[in-house]
C-alpha cells in the first residue's frame, strides 16, 4: 500500500474524515488526500516521494514559494529563544507598526491566530462600535467557520453540498443578512428593509472562495458609499487578497478604503496567524481599552511574527516582484484562455493578479449562482489528470489557483502543455 494511502487509513480512525480541514478531503474530485512530507520553492513532495508543482501554496500565503531561506533562517533564530511566552514581545510591536505603515486604512491592529478568528473579532468590534447587530455578507463569500457567518459560505461548504452547517442555532444567524456579490441593488434593498440596524457589510474584495470572482466596476465604491450613507462599517476580508495583489492588498489595488480589514496566514508566511485592524476610533472599542472583549493566549506568537515580518519586509523591499508576478500570471492565464479558444471549448477563466480559476461552465461567472453552475464532474476529471501528471491543484472547483514568485516560465509552460493534453482528450 502506498504511504499516503496507509496514512489516510490511519487518519480516518482518529480524525473526522481523516483530515483536519474539509478542503483537504479530495472526495469531491474522486481522490484521496496526498500526505505531504516536504516542500521547497514551487514544489511539494508527498509521503511516497512523488513531487508536484504546487499551485495551492498553503492556500495562498506562500507567495515567495515554499521554504524561503531568509524566512527559514529567521524562524530558526527565533525558535532558539523559545517557542511561546504568552506574554508581550517586541516583535509583535514591530509587526503592528509595520502593518500600519503598509496599509493606509489601518491605524491600529490586533493579532489573532487565524483568519476565522480575525473575522469573528472584527464583526464583534463593528457591532460594539455601532451599537447595531445586523451584518451583511455575500452569497459564496467565505469568512471562516464562526457561527454567525457560516451562511451561504463558499469553498469547502460548496464542495460538500451543504448550504450552512448543522450545529449552528438559528439564533446565531438571524442577524446575518445575505446579498448577491456584484449586485448593489441587493445590498440597497437590505439597507432599506433594515434602517439603522446594519452594523457592517463584510466582503471579500475579490471573491476567492467560489473560485475567483472579480468585483465589477462600481461594486466596491458602491459598498463604500452605502456604508457611509447608513452609518455602517465596511469590512474587507483580505485573508486571501491581503499582501497578494500588492503590498497594500486589494484595497490598494482597487483604491477603496475600508473601515476594518482582516488578514490571515500570509502575515505569518504560512504559519497559523491572523490579524484585524482599521480606524483608531473603531479599534479602541476592543478590550482592554474598550468594552468589546477579545483575547488569545497565543496571539502574537514570536516565531509566527518573526516569519511574517520577514516575508512582509522582503515584499516591501522589492516592489518589482509584485509587478513581475502579476505580469507572469497575466501571461499564464491569458494563454490558458487562448488554449481553450483554440480548441473551441466554452469554459471560463477568471483572474485577478496572481489569482485565477478555470470554471467548467460556458457562461461568465460574476457571483455565487454563476459559479454553482460549473460542471464539477468535469473539474474532477481535470483535477485527477493534473495530479497524475505531477501538478498539485486545489481539489475543488471553487478554490483559487495561486501563482508564486517561485514559479518559472518553463514550469508554467509545462503546466499549460499538461492542461492542453487533457483538453485534447475530452
Amino acid at each position: 500500500m502506498a504511504r499516503s494511502e496507509e496514512l489516510f487509513e490511519r487518519a480516518q480512525k482518529y480524525i473526522p474524515g481523516g483530515v483536519n480541514s474539509p478542503v483537504r478531503a479530495f472526495g469531491s474530485v474522486g481522490m484521496r488526500p496526498r500526505f505531504i512530507a516536504g516542500a521547497d520553492g514551487a514544489y511539494m513532495t508527498d509521503a511516497d516521494g512523488k513531487t508536484y508543482l504546487d499551485f495551492v501554496g498553503s492556500w495562498g500565503p506562500m507567495i515567495l514559494g515554499h521554504n524561503r531561506p531568509e524566512i527559514r533562517r529567521a524562524v530558526a533564530e527565533a525558535s532558539e529563544r523559545g517557542l511561546s511566552y504568552g506574554a508581550a514581545t517586541e516583535v509583535e510591536v514591530d509587526m503592528a507598526e509595520y502593518l500600519c505603515s503598509l496599509v493606509p486604512s489601518i491605524e491600529m491592529v490586533r493579532m489573532v491566530n487565524s483568519g476565522t478568528e480575525a473575522v469573528m473579532s472584527a464583526v464583534r468590534a463593528a457591532r460594539g462600535f455601532t451599537g447595531r447587530n445586523k451584518i451583511v455578507k455575500f452569497n459564496g463569500c467565505y469568512h471562516g467557520h464562526s457561527d454567525g457567518l457560516l451562511v451561504k459560505a463558499g469553498s469547502g461548504v460548496m464542495t460538500a453540498g451543504v448550504p450552512g452547517s448543522a450545529g449552528v442555532p438559528a439564533g446565531c444567524t438571524e442577524d446575518t443578512l445575505t446579498a448577491v456579490y456584484n449586485d448593489l441593488t441587493s445590498v440597497e434593498a437590505l439597507f432599506r428593509a433594515n434602517p439603522g440596524q446594519i452594523a457592517a457589510v463584510i466582503v471579500e474584495p475579490v471573491a476567492a472562495n467560489m473560485g475567483v470572482v472579480a468585483p465589477e466596476a462600481g461594486f466596491l465604491p458602491g459598498l463604500r458609499k452605502l456604508c457611509d450613507e447608513n452609518g455602517s462599517l465596511l469590512i474587507f476580508d483580505e485573508v486571501i487578497t491581503g499582501f497578494r495583489l500588492g503590498i497594500d492588498g486589494a484595497q490598494g489595488y482597487y483604491g477603496i478604503r475600508p473601515d476594518l480589514t482582516t488578514f490571515g496566514k500570509i502575515i505569518g508566511a504560512g504559519m497559523p496567524v491572523g490579524a484585524y485592524g482599521g480606524r483608531r476610533d473603531v479599534m479602541r472599542v476592543v478590550s482592554p481599552v474598550g468594552t468589546v472583549y477579545q483575547a488569545g493566549t497565543l496571539s502574537g506568537n514570536p516565531v509566527a511574527m518573526t516569519a511574517g515580518l520577514t516575508q512582509l519586509r522582503l515584499l516591501a523591499e522589492h516592489p518589482r516582484w509584485y509587478r513581475e508576478l502579476n505580469e507572469k500570471a497575466d501571461r499564464f492565464f491569458g494563454r490558458m484562455e487562448e488554449m481553450l479558444l483554440r480548441r473551441g471549448l466554452p469554459y471560463t477563466v477568471n483572474r485577478v493578479g496572481s489569482l485565477g480559476c478555470l470554471f467548467f461552465t460556458d457562461a461568465p461567472v460574476h457571483n455565487y449562482d454563476d459559479a454553482s453552475r460549473a460542471d464539477t464532474e468535469m473539474f474532477g476529471r481535470y483535477c485527477r489528470f493534473l495530479f497524475e501528471n505531477g501538478i498539485y491543484c486545489a481539489p475543488s472547483q471553487f478554490e483559487a489557483m495561486f501563482l508564486s514568485m517561485a514559479h518559472t516560465e518553463e514550469e508554467l509552460d509545462r503546466t499549460l502543455e499538461t492542461m492542453d493534453r487533457f483538453f485534447a482528450g475530452i
